[in-house]
């Protein structure tokens, strides 16, 4: 039985609005310039006091892109230079960095009393957060999120430094962990993954 002309346009007309509706629904994946490492069991829990003394969770960065480093004040390089690129992607950003807080963690809470660190992390941004914790409290959280970290004997008695790992940990606005971003990734590499987090 022949089709009718009409039905035959009908019928490609709902083919292709079919095809429209489908691409509509159908994101490109993002191609992130840091480590993809959204769905990872580990980085899950954050339970540490701020410099204020407040407890502080993972929870209470909801709604925002938190970056959680993990360092030390008297770092003589990598934790300035990340919390610098950090500043800087803020700044790129715009507005939107507004919706991006820094949160660092101090793996030496012997020498980083509350009053250091908030100047330390003050010197970043107004509201870049601290959190600091008992020897073992931050113990409990560099094994969450996989992070190493020891003392390093100095040349002095008593002096020391700290080797750690130099990752910076990216969670979405729903507070999921999503990216493991590399030292020295450069801001332009960060603001772009940050971006399109920010889109989603």
């Amino acid at each position: 039985m022949p089709v009718h002309p009409l039905s035959r346009r009908l019928l490609l007309m709902f083919v292709v609005a079919g095809g429209l509706a489908l691409g509509a629904c159908t994101k490109t994946p993002v191609a992130f310039k840091a480590m993809d490492i959204t769905g990872a069991e580990y980085a899950q829990r954050l339970d540490l006091p701020d410099a204020n003394g407040t407890m502080r969770s993972l929870a209470d960065f909801k709604g925002k892109i938190a970056v959680v480093f993990f360092g030390y004040t008297q770092c003589p390089d990598v934790c300035p230079t990340t919390l610098a690129e950090l500043a800087a992607v803020k700044k790129q950003l715009g507005p939107d960095g507004d919706q991006v807080v820094g949160v660092f963690v101090t793996v030496d809470p012997e020498r980083d009393s509350a009053e250091v660190l908030k100047a330390y992390v003050g010197s970043f941004g107004p509201d870049f957060v601290a959190l600091r914790g008992s020897v073992e409290q931050v113990k409990l959280a560099a094994r969450e999120f996989k992070v190493f970290f020891a003392k390093v004997p100095g040349k002095t008695e008593g002096s020391y430094t700290m080797d750690h790992t130099a990752l910076s940990y990216v969670f979405d606005k729903q507070g999921r962990i999503r990216l493991a971003v590399r030292y020295g990734s450069g801001a332009e590499a960060v603001a772009h993954d940050l971006k399109a987090l920010l889109q989603e």
